[in-house]
């Protein structure tokens, strides 16, 4: 289990120390860049990043037609707000100098490694973790892999570099978990996609420690765009965790990612993801799995940032005996709506799912839990389970749940339950007798909510979520 101790408790607090927490997420970098696309999306745009990435005809081809998708589907017109998001201000391709990937930390340009020292990247790499890949702009710049997993034929690149270096694997899977016909965002990024990771795990190879990436925007009016692939062969094990981050600007930024995960037979993936974007940015991010006979694939899912965010963790349960879980996390503090949820989708007999959501209103936020439990006829004895809870810090602040159960298998068992909650006086009185604080106190529960969540991170992360709630919580009191 996690220690959701207090920072200043917490046994790595050396490591943090001189560190000022209050600000470590509002700085922002000159901006150095070796290209700028025009602000806008149209063919040219598309072509001439193509271009500058040295592409198969194959890829440019894929881009030009999401983007004719793309403009035949427009928006959504459900969900969060999104008439301020003008897409006419944006730049959706920013290459940064030095483009040129490493997997030496000292190679990386400085101002890059500046920016990622803030967010711990060095720290991680100490701890002789499987992988680091970090993304900077629409570009990764730093990619390292331990070279034990290489030998086992590990692949952890960056998406473009598994395109050049591994066609044949790259071709067979992409966009076949998300075509850019899902959805307008989802052909959005088919068109522009840049940068992600490409991660592939031969059959039977179990990797003991996280693989990880991180993925900055640092650019004003800047869309990021990254495309991850990770492939799972059957019976292979492992788990990939990736940060996000942006600085404070006072143009609206936006982030749309893509995430196809292929869990192959008896194969076993986890993918945690923390998310801390600037309340500046839009995260608009389509997430799904395909899972096999006897896989198992688990979402681990904290948002704490952004001005809106839509992100679903979707996992589609296709061989028998398939097992999914999502464990999400969703903080909403002024002016942000969180919109997060779940999508499980039985289609094979056997099949079971599991579903926690904790959701956290401030102020004016809004948290909305919006989840899809569907069982197809013939996915006999599939079995799911869904809980939704919500506490509100405030008076003013708001939650939603909408949870749809489509159900056409009479032999399937589905559980829903949902609670929403305020902050209980008597255990902040309680707390604030044993010395705490009443700040320190509200904190402490606030841990506590999400403990069941946290306790499924690693150490170092758990430390980070602990940081940024404390981030998020300054200011309740008074």
């Amino acid at each position: 289990m996690s220690d959701l101790r207090p920072i200043n408790d917490h046994p790595d607090a050396a490591k943090l120390e001189g560190l000022d927490h209050t600000r470590q997420y509002d700085f922002q970098l000159a901006e150095n860049y070796s290209y700028k696309s025009e602000r806008g999306l149209n063919k040219r745009v598309i072509e001439k990043l193509s271009y500058m990435k040295n592409e198969p005809e194959w890829m440019m081809k894929f881009r030009l037609r999401a983007f004719e998708i793309a403009e035949k589907k427009g928006r959504p017109k459900w969900g969060p707000d999104l008439s301020h998001l003008n897409f006419d201000e944006i730049f959706f391709y920013i290459r940064p100098q030095d483009r040129k990937g490493t997997n030496s930390w000292d190679d990386v340009p400085e101002e890059v490694r500046e920016t990622y020292k803030r967010l711990g990247i060095p720290e991680a790499e100490q701890k002789m973790l499987a992988g680091v890949g970090a993304q900077y702009e629409s570009e990764m710049v730093y990619h390292s892999l331990k070279e034990e997993w290489e030998k086992q034929g590990v692949i952890f690149l960056d998406t473009e570099t598994g395109l050049q270096e591994h066609p044949e694997i790259f071709k067979e899977h992409f966009a076949t978990v998300v075509p850019p016909e899902d959805n307008y965002f989802a052909a959005v990024n088919s068109a522009v996609w840049s940068g992600g990771s490409f991660v592939y795990v031969p059959a039977g190879v179990e990797i003991s420690v996280p693989l990880q990436a991180y993925f900055l925007i640092n650019a004003q009016s800047m869309g990021q765009f990254e495309r991850t692939l990770i492939i799972g062969e059957p019976g292979s094990k492992f788990h990939y965790i990736e940060g996000c981050t942006a600085p404070t600007y006072n143009s609206d930024s936006f982030h749309s990612g893509v995430i196809e995960i292929i869990v192959k037979d008896r194969a076993n993936v986890r993918y945690s993801t923390i998310q801390n974007w600037s309340h500046n940015v839009y995260n608009l991010v389509t997430q799904r799995a395909i899972v096999g006979e006897r896989a198992s694939m688990g979402w681990l899912d904290g948002n704490l940032g952004s001005k809106v965010t839509m992100k679903y963790p979707s996992t589609y349960l296709m061989g028998e005996g398939a097992h999914g879980e999502v464990l999400s996390i969703a903080f909403a503090t002024d002016g942000q709506h969180q919109d997060a949820g779940a999508k499980v989708i039985h289609a094979a007999p056997n099949t079971t799912s599991s579903v926690v959501s904790k959701s956290i209103s401030k102020g004016t936020g809004r948290s909305s839990y919006r989840g899809l439990v569907q069982i197809h006829e013939g996915a006999t004895n599939a079995r799911s389970n869904v809980e939704c809870d919500a506490l509100l810090l405030d008076e003013h602040a708001m939650t939603d749940t909408y949870p749809y159960i489509e159900i056409n298998e009479k032999t399937a068992h589905v559980g829903h339950e949902a609670t929403v909650s305020k902050l209980n006086d008597e255990q902040i009185f309680y707390l604030m007798s044993r010395g705490l604080p009443e700040d320190a106190a509200m904190a402490l529960i606030v841990r506590g909510f999400l403990d069941p969540v946290a306790k499924e991170l690693p150490l170092e992360y758990a430390v980070e979520l602990n940081r940024l709630i404390e981030l998020e919580m300054e200011g309740s009191v008074g």
